[in-house]
């Protein structure tokens, strides 16, 4: 199976938080004669409507920022020093190709810090500090990195394309999560076709910042307003050596998406995902969520008066890595059952419980 186009061009988009422009380009091209209405708001994040004004309305989330830095400080000898874009494991970060996107254009560079050699034995089993790290530009003065780039300018990994690895096994940088953003509108695509035999209102968004936030979900939720809100993320597969599954549940990679089950989901949203799994023989895996998600999902719930909310998760290793690995049957699977459950809905459906 080849990786779709479309997410092959999400993923190779560089887009932190905040700074999400040529992920935004990128839907457009894709969405923008495929919808009913197309919308941007003000914070960057992109509505593709089918059906605008029918009721139920279900809003599908995905979010289309990835983690990044920001250049905060220079030195005298033209070490760039940098702030993180969202929640890095600070020991992957050094010895990395990264990209500086400045208003003329991206400038390479490396992530640099004390060789191992010349650490003592106490600093070699420390995990560095945020201010011990800096980017390389290859400069020797400030005033030579400085006509390169500026104090704010956002940076990302410089990572090969997305990949297959092993039959249907993919790896790429910010899978978390290009993939939702694809699945949200590559279901807009398929039901395209059939909406007149639809009975609701859907929205897809492509939200920004969820990686500081969820801000892009608050403002849209708020904005949209919909009946069902049902977040796509990414969640984590435990079926590596060394992941304790008592503590973390067991989710494997390749069989199928993750449902969310918890106080930050609506039960009879629940139920009828599980519903549609079953009679289109999708499929699925189980997840708890005891406490409100790190997802879209949390930000949509308790938008307004609330929104009966779901959690679909595509099975991922590696979160918040530059080689985050997922498989092809997951993402396919994830669009197959959004498409059903928006199907099965209709006027009557009452979510209150």
């Amino acid at each position: 199976m080849d990786i779709p186009k479309f997410l092959t061009d999400l993923m190779e988009a560089r887009s932190p938080s905040g700074y999400e422009f040529e992920s935004q380009k990128v839907i457009d091209r894709y969405m923008g004669d495929k919808a009913d209405v197309y919308k941007k708001d003000v914070m960057g994040s992109r509505h593709a409507y089918l059906n605008e004004g029918k009721t139920p309305l279900v809003m599908l989330s995905g979010h289309m920022d990835e983690l990044g830095f920001l250049i905060k400080y220079i030195d005298d000898k033209g070490f760039a020093y940098f702030d993180t874009i969202g929640g890095h494991d600070l020991s992957m970060i050094s010895g990395r190709r990264v990209t500086i996107l400045t208003k003329n254009g991206p400038i390479p560079g490396v992530t640099g810090k004390r060789a191992i050699h010349l650490l003592d034995s106490d600093e070699r089993n420390k995990i560095p500090k945020q201010y011990d790290l800096w980017i390389d530009l290859g400069c020797k003065t400030d005033k030579e990195a400085q006509s390169l780039v500026e104090i704010g300018d956002p940076v990302v990994y410089d990572t090969p394309n997305t990949s297959i690895i092993n039959d249907k096994v993919i790896t790429g940088r910010a899978f978390d999560d290009k993939v939702g953003t694809y699945v949200v509108m590559e279901v807009i695509h398929r039901l395209a076709a059939e909406k007149s035999s639809l009975e609701c209102g859907i929205v897809s968004v492509a939200s920004v910042q969820e990686e500081v936030g969820t801000r892009g979900a608050i403002t849209s939720s708020f904005s949209i307003q919909p009946t069902v809100g049902i977040a796509i993320d990414v969640g984590h597969a435990t079926d590596f050596p060394s992941c304790d599954q008592k503590r973390f549940g067991k989710v494997d990679l390749g069989a199928g998406p993750i449902i969310a089950r918890g106080c930050n989901i609506n039960p009879v949203v629940f139920e009828k995902l599980i519903g549609c799994a079953k009679a289109a023989e999708i499929p699925y895996q189980i997840e708890s969520e005891p406490y409100p998600t790190g997802t879209d999902a949390r930000s949509i719930q308790i938008s307004r008066g609330g929104v009966a909310t779901g959690l679909v998760s595509i099975p991922l290793r590696y979160m918040h890595t530059p080689t985050e690995t997922a498989h092809l049957d997951d993402i396919e699977n994830t669009i197959k059952l959004l498409c059903a459950f928006t199907k099965s809905l209709t006027p009557g459906d009452i979510f209150e419980f």
